[in-house]
């Protein structure tokens, strides 16, 4: 079969592998579709944490079942996405539902190789049911997942000024599921493109460029004074992650779902008078699965709006390094192998 690999930072190459063969425990699928995520962009840009090269990328996947063992209620054919985290069972994160971070995970197309192949072999037991959606639907239950688990880490009540820094795709599921939990959402970006999509594709009431305005003031303004009580950080921008405290109410939560390599650092005064909680946010749990998957089904969140770009298989070697180009106006690449 053929498979596409990252071989160093900047360069890919299609290599003819073997299919997988059936094994204890595993199920294969017959990869539809693959979604592009920044995580696939910084490894390509060689500053993806946790990543070693060659690699074969793509994570966010779906796919039709075509052989399985040990997964009880699942069909032959039927489509099916799978939580791509794959964890021991046994660590102590393990042992406190807290697979998403095992402390030996390893991650589909970060650890281990991804799902840019025709076929991928993975454990019976994250499996995940189509439910009836589509494969492009189903492909963006991953991302979606990381947003929803940011949402459910944080505690969001309903009535709460939610600031959700980064209109990336993590972004901007975030600000979905932040709705749905009830919050005033404000999505901040330094992309006017972003921030419009914001407010016509997902009706955010409030959008600030901080390149553009003082934020903290756009913020307080917004606020009546108190600031959020919530800030969810989805950028992994070093210089973001360190603002992101003037922005947060006191007794507020400060939540980071985006990852970069360095250090960061605020202000302990700052921090401290306001008795913030942080906390990080990784990957998603079956339980954020099923509730982007019924959220989907509700209605309440329309997974295509995010689909700017298509391609082949067949044209991702030549196509990937334009989506790096803020130029091209990409929020989600969406990669089709033939049905």
């Amino acid at each position: 079969m053929k498979s596409l690999v990252c071989t160093i930072p900047g360069s890919f190459a299609y290599q003819e592998m073997e299919k997988p063969v059936p094994a204890k425990d595993h199920a294969i699928i017959k990869i539809k579709r693959i979604g592009v995520c920044g995580t696939d962009l910084h490894a390509f840009r060689g500053t993806q944490p946790y990543f070693s090269y060659p690699r074969i990328l793509g994570h966010e996947l779906s796919g039709e079942l075509v052989e399985f063992d040990n997964a009880p209620g699942f069909e032959v054919g039927e489509a099916v996405t799978f939580i791509p985290y794959f964890n021991c069972g046994v660590c102590i994160a393990c042992r406190s539902g807290k697979s998403n971070c095992c402390v030996n995970i390893q991650v589909c197309g970060v650890h281990a190789d991804g799902g840019m192949v025709e076929y991928l072999s993975v454990p019976s037991r994250l499996l995940v049911h189509g439910e009836g959606l589509t494969y492009d639907e189903l492909a963006l239950v991953e991302p979606l997942a990381i947003g929803a688990h940011g949402v459910r880490r944080a505690g969001i009540q309903s009535g709460e000024f939610v600031l959700v820094i980064g209109a990336g795709p993590i972004g901007l599921g975030t600000m979905e599921f932040a709705r749905i939990a009830g919050a005033n959402v404000i999505a901040m970006d330094v992309s006017n493109d972003r921030l419009a999509f914001c407010r016509e594709k997902l009706k955010v009431t409030h959008t600030i460029n901080p390149a553009e305005t003082d934020a903290a003031e756009a913020v307080s303004a917004i606020t009546n004074g108190d600031m959020a009580t919530v800030v969810i950080d989805a950028t992994g921008n070093l210089k973001a992650i360190e603002g992101g405290i003037n922005y947060l109410a006191h007794g507020g939560r400060y939540v980071l779902i985006g990852l970069q390599k360095e250090a960061f650092s605020f202000s302990h005064p700052e921090f401290h008078k306001r008795e913030s909680t942080l906390m990080s946010s990784r990957n998603a749990t079956r339980e954020d699965f099923e509730h982007v998957i019924t959220s989907m089904k509700q209605g309440l969140v329309d997974p295509k709006t995010y689909i700017t770009h298509r391609v082949n298989f067949d044209e991702v070697s030549s196509r990937f390094e334009s989506w790096l180009n803020p130029e091209n106006k990409v929020i989600k690449a969406m990669i089709s192998h033939a049905d």
